[in-house]
C-alpha cells in the first residue's frame, strides 16, 4: 500500500526554478512504476521531491523593499502561505536565504540579507513554527541576482525559503519519516474526498 501511496505522490511532483536558494534538479518522471523504484533503492532525493512541492504549492520567495529589511503586507500574505504549509509537515527542516540587489558594498549587502532572511524566520516562529525547524543561513548578498542589473532592482532584493532535510536522520525508504509524510496526506485526502461526496449526495437529495 505505502508503494502506492509513495508513487502516487511523487507522480505529481512538478519541477521548480533553478534559482539559488531552491532545490536545483528539476528531473520529474512522469512513469510511476520508475518513481517507485527510484525511491526504494535510494536514488531519488527525497528532500529534492519535498522542495519542488513546497516552491510549486506556496511563494517561495519574497521581496524587500530599497535597503530594508521590513515585511510589507504582500509578504506577510506570502509566508502565511508558507507557515500554513510548513505547519502540515512537522517532519521537515527549512532554510531562509537572503539576497540583495548590487547597490552598496559586498559586505554591507551580505548583512542585509542575513537581516532579511532572519526577519522570515522571526515571522513564520510568530506563526508557531518551531525555530529549531527554522535556519536562516548566511547572505548570498549581492551574488544571484534574478535580474542582472547594477541598479536598484527588487526582485534581486529577496529571501527564499527552501525544504533541507528531515528534523531527524535522513528516512528509510518506506519506513520512515519520508512515509510517514505521504501516507499521512493519503489519509487526510481520502477523507476530503468522502466528506465532500457526502456533502455533494446530501445536496443533491
Amino acid at each position: 500500500m505505502k508503494n502506492l501511496i509513495i508513487s502516487a505522490a511523487l507522480v505529481s511532483v512538478a519541477a521548480c526554478s533553478n534559482e539559488a536558494g531552491s532545490a536545483a534538479d528539476s528531473a520529474n518522471f512522469g512513469n510511476p512504476t520508475m518513481n517507485n523504484h527510484l525511491v526504494q533503492t535510494g536514488q531519488r532525493s527525497y528532500v529534492v521531491d519535498l522542495a519542488h512541492r513546497f516552491a510549486n504549492e506556496v511563494p517561495s520567495t519574497v521581496t524587500f523593499a530599497f535597503d530594508s529589511a521590513q515585511l510589507d503586507s504582500n509578504a506577510r500574505i506570502a509566508l502565511k502561505e508558507q507557515a500554513n504549509w510548513i505547519r502540515q509537515f512537522p517532519e521537515i527542516r527549512f532554510r531562509v536565504y537572503g539576497h540583495t540587489d548590487k547597490v552598496g558594498s559586498s559586505a554591507y549587502n551580505k548583512q542585509l540579507g542575513k537581516r532579511r532572511a532572519n526577519a522570515i524566520v522571526a515571522f513564520l516562529s510568530s506563526q508557531g513554527i518551531s525555530r529549531n525547524r527554522l535556519e536562516a543561513v548566511a547572505s548570498f548578498g549581492e551574488t544571484q541576482p534574478l535580474i542582472v542589473t547594477e541598479g536598484r532592482e527588487r526582485r534581486n532584493r529577496r529571501t527564499v525559503t527552501e525544504v533541507t532535510g528531515f528534523v531527524q536522520d535522513p528516512p528509510i525508504p518506506l519506513d520512515g519519516k519520508y512515509a510517514e509524510v505521504i501516507h499521512r496526506e493519503y489519509v487526510e485526502s481520502a477523507t476530503r474526498e468522502s466528506y465532500l461526496e457526502s456533502t455533494s449526495s446530501t445536496s443533491d437529495e
